[in-house]
């Protein structure tokens, strides 16, 4: 198995093609980048710039260069002696537009009889033997359908017709009550929806890859790209929606040859990978999680739980886990309310439950679980463990939860089965897009993959988990940006500085509610710290995050019945950043006292993550400042010749004396991984450096090499503002047993005792390498 020594993702569209991404990589090579890691490619609903609708799973997208395209970026890697990874979307498929989707359309049209009937996850007795499809305004717009073209119309929604179905002089509604499918509301997807989808997204239906067929239809095309040797390996989006993960990557890498398989899979604190997942890791939120955290300062915390409490009107700050069972509980009461339904229709009749009352107990023990989901047998216990909270929770749900957990603990059957689809659907509506845009006290804790509770990691702990991570996951993923996180890297490194400055942060906060006032304390302050996170940012940009953080929150606005006059109030003080001299200079100011040690910060997470135990990958652009706030502000294009020109002067000894200078984050990225891949026997272990002194708490330092070897070390500063209000780095110091280089500055340290002093200047990061040969 080729195992990448690093990773560099890029977004594939139809506005940067197969072709583009082709053209690009010299430069990635010459970045230090091992592999090149691409969105999905397989055709995708048309218009969509980020590929996780395909709709046709047997061809690589025209509109993102197609076969062609592909097979010139892999020949491109080849001659650079690069891989390539590719995301692969195997949990469902777009259904938007019927016409575009072959499978869809044909079980729209010819039902339970379609050859692609058992591809999709439908509830045909529910739906009275037809599938319920959310696309009218109202259920009074049936009269505004027409037969056009042998087809039935609703605007420009297209659907095709069951062979004898309509004659001239039919009424379109008359040629509707004929078809396989139901043209409903779309307020009535949240209870009456009779087909498994991704999340509450009705357009992408779930299709059952557990089934050998269908599994080998939907991944002709990726075995393809393995049996000619166009692709090195796979990302697996969204595991956790499958029947039989564990079935299902174990036939991956048949198909594939044995080949490097990183999983989706968000693990909370604590949780590990299944064992039994054939896969080499997972795409990284949980190094992401750690790596924030080390670098947050602890003493923050209480300070922030008061303002927190402050804002909320009340005397203690939120609880978490009282407000993310309340969060998932709504969603399993709301917007997947269908999905409850579905399983409590599954409990056996002599259960001795109504379906309401096994779908209330059914929706607390989902709202009770701890991670996304069990893979039965293993996680019985957590499985478990949530019955007890939900009746703990609920009392009088207990009689109904003790006869569930039997049902729910056989995965032979289709409610043991499918109740483990569900309960991930729910974790992440409930807590990634609901309780993440609540909980705000600090938005660098609310990121995917996280406990926001865990405010702080010591230097210690920190260590605990990288040697951890290097004995157990050593070719898992790391990252610190994707497309999917709700704030970049350098947005969370700045942010994290407020921890460092809560009463800087809190007469500021006061002063912009009071001149830009919003009514939602706890919102006010999430909205604050993504403008002060992001700025210099768009209108443009911070109205739409503005919008899409206030209706994922729910609790001032929705996405399905917005409140026009907050929503205005929210824009209203987006507005002020930029149109009200006073609102402006308090954003401007703020950001002045705290951006030079969000950028250390920055610079320290980039080099922890790139030479870390794991294989690293940059996301597109960030090894420039990126300060990006959730999608799809995260996916904007963005300038590659001008980290092409700022590479090549780095190259030629033209290095950046500002921490602020965006070829400084260059700099720290390009050594790193061309350290890695070039270098790999100097991070085959992980041992912890100690410093003495009395700044050493400011240091985090740790070396890559095997025991009895020296290999890589890693010297980054945590807590800046700390370290430069206590008088700097002093009598702080690090020992080292031979003779390093700085792979930045080129200077040469030890053996023996350092300072710091000496060796973190001019940059707060250092990346050493011994000079004696004496490697690991």
């Amino acid at each position: 198995m080729r195992v990448p020594a690093s990773t560099y993702r890029l977004q594939i569209r139809s506005s940067f093609t197969l072709f583009d991404a082709a053209a690009r990589v010299p430069y990635l090579k010459s970045l230090g980048a091992d592999w090149v890691y691409l969105s999905p490619i397989l055709t995708a609903e048309q218009g969509s710039d980020h590929g996780y609708d395909v709709t046709d799973p047997s061809s690589v997208d025209p509109s993102r260069g197609g076969p062609e395209g592909l097979l010139a970026l892999s020949k491109a890697a080849r001659e650079h002696g690069m891989g390539v990874l590719v995301d692969i979307v195997p949990n469902h498929v777009g259904v938007a537009s019927p016409a575009q989707n072959p499978w869809w359309w044909s079980l729209l049209q010819e039902g339970q009889k379609s050859p692609y009937a058992d591809a999709f996850d439908v509830d045909w007795d529910f739906g009275g033997g037809r599938i319920r499809l959310p696309v009218l305004g109202s259920d009074e717009d049936l009269d505004k359908l027409e037969v056009t073209d042998g087809e039935l119309h609703y605007y420009d929604h297209r659907f095709p017709l069951t062979e004898g179905s309509y004659s001239d002089g039919d009424s379109p509604q008359a040629v509707h009550s004929r078809q396989h499918y139901e043209l409903v509301s779309w307020r009535r997807a949240d209870r009456e929806l009779n087909y498994r989808r991704f999340f509450a997204v009705s357009t992408l239906a779930g299709i059952r890859v557990e089934d050998p067929r269908v599994f080998d239809e939907a991944h002709a095309e990726v075995k393809r790209w393995f049996s000619e040797g166009l692709v090195d390996g796979l990302r697996v989006d969204h595991p956790d929606g499958l029947a039989d993960p564990e079935g299902y990557l174990r036939r991956l890498k048949e198909i594939s040859g044995g080949a490097y398989v990183l999983v989706e899979k968000i693990l909370e604190p604590g949780e590990e990978l299944p064992a039994e997942f054939d896969c080499e890791g997972t795409t990284g939120y949980d190094a992401l999680a750690d790596l924030d955290r080390v670098l947050v300062d602890p003493a923050g915390e209480a300070r922030l739980n008061a303002l927190d409490a402050e804002l909320r009107g009340a005397t203690e700050p939120a609880d978490y886990a009282a407000m993310i069972l309340g969060t998932k509980r709504a969603i399993a009461d709301g917007i997947l309310r269908a999905e409850v339904l579905r399983l409590a229709r599954l409990v056996p009749a002599d259960a001795g439950l109504t379906e309401d009352a096994a779908a209330d107990a059914i929706a607390q023990i989902i709202a009770a679980f701890p991670v996304y989901r069990t893979y039965l047998p293993t996680g019985e216990d957590i499985l478990r463990e949530a019955c007890v909270v939900a009746s703990e929770s609920r009392p009088d749900l207990s009689d109904a939860v003790d006869v569930l957990l039997p049902l729910l603990l056989k995965p032979e059957t289709e409610l043991g089965r499918r109740f483990q689809q569900t309960s991930g659907m729910v974790m992440a509506k409930g807590v990634e897009d609901t309780a993440f845009y609540r909980y705000t006290r600090l938005g660098t804790l609310t990121e995917v993959g996280a406990d926001p509770v865990e405010f702080s990691l010591s230097v210690e702990e920190f260590h605990r988990r990288m040697q951890k991570r290097q004995t157990e996951i050593p070719l898992s993923m790391t990252t610190l940006s994707t497309h999917d996180t709700k704030r970049s890297e350098d947005v969370r490194a700045r942010i994290s500085v407020i921890a460092e400055r809560v009463p800087e942060w809190t007469r500021t906060l006061t002063a912009l509610r009071d001149a830009a006032p919003v009514p939602d304390g706890p919102f006010s302050t999430l909205l604050w710290q993504a403008v002060v996170g992001a700025w210099p940012a768009s209108r443009e940009r911070l109205h739409g995050y503005a919008e899409k953080a206030a209706r994922e929150a729910g609790n001032s606005t929705t996405w399905t019945d917005p409140d026009e006059e907050f929503e205005a109030a929210v824009m209203k003080a987006v507005d002020s950043a930029f149109d009200n001299p006073a609102v402006n200079s308090l954003v401007v100011d703020f950001v002045d006292t705290i951006a030079p040690f969000g950028a250390i910060n920055s610079l320290a997470l980039k080099l922890l993550q790139l030479t870390m135990p794991g294989v690293p990958d940059v996301y597109q652009g960030t090894e420039f400042w990126d300060r990006s706030l959730t999608d799809p502000d995260n996916r904007r294009p963005f300038d590659f010749g001008a980290r092409e020109s700022a590479l090549a002067e780095l190259d030629n000894g033209v290095l950046p004396s500002d921490v602020q200078d965006e070829a400084t984050k260059l700099l720290v990225t390009s050594r790193a991984l061309r350290l890695r891949r070039d270098r790999p026997e100097l991070f085959r272990g992980y041992q912890p450096l100690t410093a003495s002194g009395a700044a050493a708490d400011h240091l985090v330092a740790f070396g890559r090499g095997a025991s009895g070897a020296t290999g890589a070390v890693t010297l980054a500063t945590r807590l800046p503002y700390g370290l430069e209000r206590s008088g700097g780095w002093r009598d702080t110091a690090v020992e080292l047993p031979t003779a390093f280089r700085d792979e930045l500055t080129a200077r040469t340290y030890g053996p023996g005792p350092v300072p710091v002093a000496d060796i973190l200047q001019p940059y707060p990061v250092a990346l050493m390498v011994p000079v004696n040969g004496d490697n690991a």
